[in-house]
């Protein structure tokens, strides 16, 4: 039996019992089973690589560079860390008892949720799908992954790998549209990784809520960038550009819109330009590192913003934008497209006010050599992220939790924190039958007055 389910199949039920039967059978949790897994699915992307690059070429227009290092390359990295420290995230971590508890002992173990389901988005269809399935595996779960229709050519090579290295009471993809993703969400999961807007996480969280279930959502937002007069302007315009037009702009952690201390806006914009052509020529539409939009509904939507787009090409140009305020349509909702607003601000108190009226955005960069400056920013505003004199590269760290807050998100994954994510830190207590002192048994045997002097020390 193939572990990709078809589309007009919308009984989810039995698939998830499978699973969860699979599950409690125990054959998921030991160490060697994991890492066996890991492996199984590094050998696999790793023998599939040209057929992923093909697929997000076709479904993004995605360079083979660009698609290496931000969805295959960045998945392996992932695997690799994985199974480097797997035998000691799973080693019960020791705690310290309260004198109440002696003679005993205690630790917290990370046991697996079960059954999970994992979401992913068009953007980073393949990145965004299988870095969260290397948590699921690694914490020793089984999962039902459901990539996004709209980058159906890496969604079918996607399934076709799972479907021919695991069984899929183990891990299972499920392709389709709309309609799958509801069915999977109407059922009881025992944990939910939703990668996406934040629209559709509002509707996520709603389902899980019916059953009490976890969720991590990973969302988007406005994400600012912030340049002040010192900063090095052409660094700035190139780290910048870089983050804001990969993936032609379809990046959730992109920088959205800048602000820019206003003495120094007018050399600000024209370095962005000149970064523009060197990293994309005069004729960006005949670069061959510079993508696509992923389909006519999202062309449109950009298309609103800007004029100078090829709706058959689903081309949007590479595009900065002066003489933006923030009432312009532009500026009130996430524009995920190569589209850059950039604003001036007076001064960094009138920046840091207006921020704090937006939604808090899954990253924020900062620009500027101040330390000062820089602790300022931090302690003064809220997001998921904080990236300081560069873009994007927050989130490529093993050992940095990556997630949003508020809107932008709940959870953290990446490194560790992916086996976290995917894990229940379980207190274990063990107590000695040797000695039972009887204070704390009734009748009292000590006043209340006397019990208000020992408690502090009790609990030590």
């Amino acid at each position: 039996m193939p572990s990709t389910i078809h589309p007009s199949i919308m009984d989810f039920a039995p698939l998830i019992a499978r699973q969860r039967q699979h599950f409690q059978t125990g054959v998921t949790r030991p160490l060697a089973y994991r890492q066996k897994q890991l492996q199984r699915l590094q050998t696999a992307i790793e023998s599939r690589e040209s057929t992923l690059l093909d697929a997000l070429h076709a479904d993004l227009r995605k360079s083979p560079r660009e698609a290496y290092t931000s969805e295959i390359g960045f998945v392996l990295g992932e695997s690799l860390h994985a199974l480097k420290h797997l035998p000691s995230w799973m080693t019960p971590q020791r705690r310290h008892l309260p004198l109440l508890a002696w003679p005993g002992k205690a630790c917290v173990t990370s046991e697996p949720f079960g059954v999970a389901l994992i979401i992913g988005p068009w953007n980073y269809p393949f990145q965004l799908l299988l870095a969260p399935l290397i948590g699921a595996i690694a914490a020793g779960n089984c999962a039902i992954l459901k990539p996004s229709e709209f980058a159906p050519l890496t969604a079918a090579v996607t399934a076709e790998l799972v479907a021919g290295n695991f069984p899929p009471e183990y891990l299972t993809v499920v392709e389709g549209e709309r309609p799958a993703a509801e069915a999977l969400l109407h059922e009881k999961f025992d944990i939910i990784f939703f990668t996406g807007s934040t629209n559709v996480g509002r509707i996520v969280m709603t389902a899980a809520a019916r059953h009490l279930t976890p969720v991590t959502l990973e969302l988007g937002g406005k994400c600012p960038a912030i340049v002040c007069a010192d900063a090095s302007l052409d660094v700035t315009a190139r780290r910048i550009a870089w983050g804001k037009f990969m993936n032609a702009g379809q990046t959730c952690v992109a920088p959205d819109f800048v602000l820019v201390d206003r003495h120094i806006q007018p050399q600000l914009v024209d370095a962005l330009k000149k970064s523009v052509r060197d990293f994309y020529g005069d004729n960006p539409q005949q670069s061959p590192d510079f993508g696509r939009i992923v389909n006519r509904r999202h062309f449109d939507r950009l298309a609103g913003y800007v004029t100078g787009g090829n709706a058959g090409d689903l081309y949007v140009p590479p595009t900065i934008l002066t003489d933006v305020s923030w009432d312009d349509p532009v500026m009130q909702e996430e524009i995920f497209g190569p589209i850059l607003p950039v604003l001036a601000f007076e001064n960094l108190d009138e920046a840091l006010a207006k921020l704090r009226d937006q939604p808090v955005p899954l990253a924020l960069y900062l620009f500027t050599n101040d330390q000062p400056t820089q602790q300022r920013v931090v302690a003064e505003t809220r997001s998921g992220g904080v990236c300081i004199n560069d873009t994007i590269v927050h989130m490529v760290g093993h050992d940095l939790p990556f997630g949003g807050l508020g809107e932008s998100g709940m959870g953290r994954y990446h490194g560790k924190a992916s086996f976290d994510c995917f894990s229940h830190p379980r207190s274990v207590v063990q107590r000695s039958t040797l000695f039972d002192p009887r204070f704390r048994y009734p009748p009292p045997k000590l006043s209340l007055a006397r019990l208000r002097k020992l408690w502090p020390w009790l609990l030590r």
